[in-house]
């Protein structure tokens, strides 16, 4: 089953060139189904990469999902031309009155700023609140999954020596949960990040478990609320390119910066890159839209608790 998206989208037409099938709202709404509702709140600077990401990795279920992209008005993207934002992107003020089967908060280049720092952080404390209770199941993606960890939970996040840059191996610690159906017994992922959170202060909390780490990169995902509220600090939906461009982005920069580990084929940046990360990205997003928003939402959104 397709995504249900705007026609104009930019990801649109990226992805048709990859053989991934999309619907328009038009075509959608002629046929006798309700889709599932999501939300993508997209707090990365170049918002039409990240759109792309997520829609390509999203498209790979069999579920109808209708996508709306969600902005914060107490901040304007830079990077991203103003006619893109005003005509795919709606505020969250707009959007509070309405629940959602499923809401995925992405990441933000703000890991060295304190959380208050931050000049849509009352906005964004908002969304939290609001997903908490209008919204079947949220993932929250790096920086966010940090946000909203110390937001619920007061769970601190802390700056490492050096970056975590690379793709590394995981493990699961609850192979049993539909989150993990199909998986391998170890997966890779991406990470590209200077903090971490930390296993004790996470099982320090009732009610949060970690299903997810690594021996290079540590806590790599957290449960609560019985998946109503998952914390991802990996990028799963990066494309095989991300790394690379962030690697010669800061490279031409002069920043000091390592080559990202188990990425590039004999570690040469010349050279493209191993993706290893694609199987269990496409099971995970999956398993999610599957097992905790489809299986676990009312077919009347409006009951959503």
């Amino acid at each position: 089953m397709p995504l249900i998206l705007p026609d104009q989208l930019p990801a649109v037409e990226l992805l048709k060139q990859e053989n991934i099938f999309t619907m328009g709202y038009k075509r959608a709404d002629s046929q006798q189904i309700r889709p599932l509702r999501l939300a993508i709140l997209n707090l990365m600077p170049i918002k039409i990469t990240t759109e792309t990401d997520f829609v390509r990795i999203l498209s790979n279920s069999a579920l109808q999902v209708q996508i709306d992209f969600m902005k914060i008005k107490s901040h304007t993207s830079k990077n991203t031309p103003i006619e893109h934002m005003k005509m795919f992107y709606r505020n969250f003020e707009d959007m509070k009155k309405e629940k959602y089967d499923g809401l995925i908060v992405t990441g933000a280049p703000l890991e060295f700023m304190d959380y208050e720092e931050v000049t849509y952080w009352d906005e964004l404390q908002d969304v939290f609140n609001w997903a908490h209770h209008n919204v079947t199941s949220t993932i929250y993606v790096c920086w966010a999954a940090f946000a909203a960890l110390y937001h619920f939970y007061g769970i601190p996040k802390y700056n490492t020596d050096s970056k975590i840059f690379g793709v590394f191996s995981h493990r699961m610690l609850a192979p049993e949960l539909p989150i993990f159906r199909g998986f391998d017994d170890e997966f890779f992922a991406p990470h590209s990040r200077h903090c971490e959170v930390r296993r004790e202060d996470i099982e320090a909390v009732e009610g949060l478990d970690i299903i997810a780490d690594s021996e290079d990169a540590g806590v790599t995902i957290v449960s609560a609320r019985s998946g109503r509220e998952i914390f991802i600090t990996c990028h799963l939906e990066y494309s095989p390119l991300t790394l690379d461009g962030e690697y010669k982005r800061d490279v031409a920069k002069g920043l000091d910066i390592e080559i990202p580990k188990n990425y590039y084929r004999n570690d040469d940046p010349s050279q493209y890159p191993v993706v290893r990360w694609r199987a269990a990205a496409n099971l995970l997003y999956t398993n999610w839209l599957n097992y905790y928003v489809y299986q676990e939402t009312p077919f009347n959104i409006n009951e959503i608790e």
